[in-house]
């Protein structure tokens, strides 16, 4: 019965935030803050996401092949390669580090 409590919590909490998003007025959407804000949300909810799933494994921190990984998508972003070779790049350092760490 829990399971059904956390599920109808969860889904009237969607619902508040949906509801909350629709109710603030124009005004305040049009704040040049307000946009800004708005624009830099993703990226630093995707930032934190990467983090996290890269440097996180249950309730410790650890250094792994991941972090390789991360690195090399980094380095290719920064030569400005095309999507696909930054996701080529880190699939293949991980890979490599994997299968020489044992």
């Amino acid at each position: 019965m829990n399971a059904w409590i956390a599920i109808g919590a969860t889904v009237l909490g969607c619902y508040a935030v949906k509801l909350a998003g629709l109710l603030v007025p124009a005004g305040v959407l049009e704040r040049p803050v307000v946009r800004r804000l708005a624009a830099l949300l993703p990226v630093a909810l995707l930032a934190a996401l990467t983090a996290q799933q890269t440097f996180a494994d249950g309730h410790t921190l650890v250094l792994d092949a991941r972090a390789a990984g991360l690195g090399a998508a980094a380095l290719a972003l920064v030569l400005r390669a095309p999507f696909l070779v930054v996701v080529g790049a880190a699939v293949l350092l991980t890979a490599g580090v994997r299968a020489l760490a044992g």
